[in-house]
């Protein structure tokens, strides 16, 4: 009864990914786009350096969004044994009788880890809603003009919306999810940020909370990997899945595999604790001019876009897992520290010659 109702899930799903696909094939670019802009990956390399810089809590609220709600996702997804549409299409015994929808692929489709809850979805409604209600909060909290602030409240809303329909719309078009995956995503996406608008102490936390964070989830969801495989089940099954229906091998990606996600975000959480404990950061953060901050903010942004372009090599897994983590590690701790103390330093060489 419950695979049932699922295929028929699933096979509205196939059904509104062929209809998008077919009526709106000219807006394709648009939906790789979105689905590129939605990628976590931009909010370490550009939300973060933008807004740790000009409000230091909002940028560390946005990594421990980002990463605690992808931890989630990678468990959420190794539990619920979420198909993909792109694969499902071929293998599902719902159209055993009928003709299945041809179904197009893109460079971004060929996901490697389970669907449910989509983690574009849930990544981009976590990470959003937490800009919105940061700055509803700073914006609103001298309540002096109260249609001002409504009409902030409006605008700020409806943008979220439309980012996450347009997000939505973006990873089922590509064939990357189903409807509902995409709509479990908001949800949790939101329910994450809400939590984390509740939590005070990550302001404040140790290096030891941060090194016990990080080594804690890590284990977890190895752990969790590890005493399936014990008992015969394989959490990685849908890598196969991937290299079978996807029509291009070089668009199956190790960056995408659930263990390169979960070394990239604790490799980011790490990062951020080693920065802000860092001596570096301690000497530069009570310079808070104008100037100070333009220039941490524009070399930030610079630095890091050239940063990302370096690959790690792929041809070895584990080679690959251990430089994601160190790359994934040295953006917060470069944003932090490392960069300001440059930015002052040079400033400061620059006045004294002037003076």
């Amino acid at each position: 009864m419950l695979d049932s109702i699922m295929d028929a899930v699933q096979g509205f799903g196939v059904s509104t990914t062929h209809y998008l696909q077919t009526n709106y094939e000219d807006a394709q670019g648009l939906f790789l786009w979105v689905s590129w802009a939605a990628d976590l990956r931009n909010t370490f390399f550009i939300f973060f350096p933008l807004w740790f810089h000009l409000r230091a809590s909002v940028g560390i609220k946005l990594i421990w969004v980002a990463v605690i709600g992808d931890w989630l996702n990678l468990v959420f997804k190794w539990i619920l044994f979420g198909e993909r549409p792109y694969w499902w299409v071929h293998e599902a015994a719902y159209y055993a009788n009928t003709v299945a929808p041809h179904i197009e692929q893109y460079p971004m489709t060929c996901e490697t880890g389970p669907g449910s809850p989509s983690g574009h979805a849930m990544g981009a409604a976590g990470v959003y809603y937490t800009l919105v209600t940061s700055i509803l909060a700073i914006v609103t909290s001298k309540k002096k003009h109260v249609y001002f602030d409504r009409y902030l409240k409006a605008i700020l809303w409806t943008l979220f919306w439309g980012v996450q329909v347009c997000v939505c719309l973006s990873r089922v078009f590509i064939a990357a999810h189903f409807p509902h995956q995409v709509i479990a995503g908001v949800i949790t996406g939101m329910i994450v940020a809400e939590a984390f608008n509740r939590i005070q102490w990550i302001y404040s936390a140790s290096m030891k909370k941060y090194f016990y964070t990080t080594l804690f989830l890590t284990s977890f969801a190895v752990g969790f990997y590890l005493l399936l495989k014990a008992v015969g089940v394989d959490l990685l099954w849908t890598l196969e899945k991937a290299q079978k229906w996807c029509v291009r091998a070089e668009w199956v990606h190790l960056d995408s595999t659930p263990f390169a996600s979960l070394l990239r975000n604790m490799g980011t959480l790490f990062g951020l604790g080693l920065g802000l404990h860092s001596p570096l950061y301690t000497e530069t953060k009570k310079s808070s001019s104008t100037l100070v901050k333009a220039g941490c903010v524009i070399s930030s942004l610079l630095l890091l876009h050239l940063f990302d372009s370096f690959k790690p090599p792929t041809h070895t897994a584990a080679l690959f897992y251990l430089l994601s983590f160190c790359k994934s590690a040295t953006v917060p701790l470069a944003t932090v520290s490392i960069i300001p103390y440059c930015v002052n330093s040079a400033l400061s060489l620059q006045n004294k010659k002037s003076l």
